[in-house]
């Protein structure tokens, strides 16, 4: 689960419990099925809390559904952001960052079936994923290494693409993921602007361990 300020005090602690109890159990239902519809009552005993406590944190089912989903881009990007530090070659950040999305499709099969059901709509959030690669666009584009005019239109493409590639390990689990991974780095790479060898290259540069 993504991370933020600690709570200050007992009631603010048991309000940040309940909260984040709630947003697990919606992950866990968009997990399994990418269904909305189950009820406030079988969210509220799913996560271990009375029925009235989904109003003191929520107004709708939408509201949590939709920060249940956040949560689990936050926690993605946070993962990106622990296991990618000291890559400075925007497209190796890219690539990279492709390629440990289809390794957590096993390692953390309940985050990315979220991202998987119900992550399209949050292609262009203000949160989680989108601002980190619009970030590393930019500096690609900036420095000369991606050759793309708009990068809002480039995050579309890897969000598209990253959905369909988790969308693929779930779909086709005896294909070999870190291969299929590699090639639509690569060609994702080219798309940006990365000479065709050195978008072979940086696709297969060794990853930093998950575990």
């Amino acid at each position: 689960m993504s991370s933020s300020a600690p709570p200050r005090n007992r009631f603010e602690r048991r309000r940040a419990e309940t909260r984040g109890a709630l947003v697990r159990a919606a992950r866990q239902i968009l997990a399994e099925t990418g269904d909305t519809s189950a009820s406030i009552q079988a969210i509220a005993e799913r996560a271990d809390v009375g029925f009235g406590s989904f109003y003191n944190h929520f107004e709708s089912k939408t509201e949590l559904f939709d920060a249940a989903v956040r949560d689990a881009l936050e926690e993605l990007g946070q993962t990106f952001d622990e296991h990618l530090q000291g890559i400075d070659d925007p497209a190796e950040l890219v690539a990279a960052g492709f390629r440990l999305g289809a390794r957590m499709a096993t390692s953390r099969p309940e985050l990315m079936q979220v991202l998987r059901h119900r992550g399209l709509g949050h292609i262009h959030a203000d949160s989680g994923l989108a601002p980190r690669a619009v970030r590393d666009l930019e500096v690609g584009v900036a420095s000369g290494r991606f050759t793309v005019t708009d990068p809002t239109v480039a995050l579309a493409a890897l969000g598209g693409s990253l959905l369909a590639l988790v969308e693929l390990r779930f779909a086709r689990p005896e294909l070999d993921g870190d291969e299929a991974a590699s090639n639509l780095a690569e060609m994702l790479l080219r798309m940006l602007g990365v000479p065709p060898e050195d978008a072979h290259d940086v696709a297969r540069r060794p990853l930093p361990d998950l575990d």
